[in-house]
């Protein structure tokens, strides 16, 4: 992988992409001052050293139906490099599972967990978490409401004031 260092115009680029990475190469061009092959040659110069790592769309839970949003704290009953695995191996295979961390502390993972309704909650800890082998401790909280949301990364020298939070 190549490396980079970057400049003030590849965090404008970066700033603006994670704002709208669907924004066309012209007007990404005309918002950060250069002309659209630079630009466009930047782009891919952050694209091929991989900060720039994918670009997503970002879907409104809600709209689906998707209403309930849990963080759920998992213990194992051994914390063995073959036990972690198991477990880390069948968590990226729920859909449900948004994000899942191995944690400092009381709990092994944290995870957060995003359904329709409590009865799919309940299936999916019974029909998949409490299957995986290793799994001793499940507990879960309820997120009762979004605060922020923010999927973009503070860049050096850039204040966010917030502007991409839900």
């Amino acid at each position: 992988m190549p490396s980079l260092t970057m400049d003030a115009i590849d965090i404008n680029i970066l700033d603006q992409l994670q704002d709208n990475a669907a924004i066309s190469n012209v007007e990404l061009a005309r918002k950060i001052g250069l002309s659209p092959s630079p630009c466009l040659a930047r782009v891919r110069a952050l694209q091929e050293t991989g900060v720039i790592n994918r670009q997503v769309t970002l879907l409104d839970p809600l709209k689906l139906g998707l209403t309930v949003s849990v963080f759920i704290q998992v213990s194992l009953e051994k914390q063995v490099e073959k036990a972690l695995e198991t477990f880390e191996r069948a968590i990226r295979t729920y859909p449900e599972v948004m994000e899942c961390y191995l944690m400092t502390g009381d709990a092994d993972y944290l995870l957060r967990v995003v359904v329709a309704d409590v009865p799919s909650l309940e299936r999916f800890i019974l029909d998949n978490l409490t299957r995986i082998p290793g799994v001793a401790n499940i507990k879960s909280s309820f997120a009762l409401k979004q605060v922020k949301y923010q999927t973009a990364l503070p860049l050096p020298g850039k204040g966010r004031k917030g502007a991409r939070s839900r």
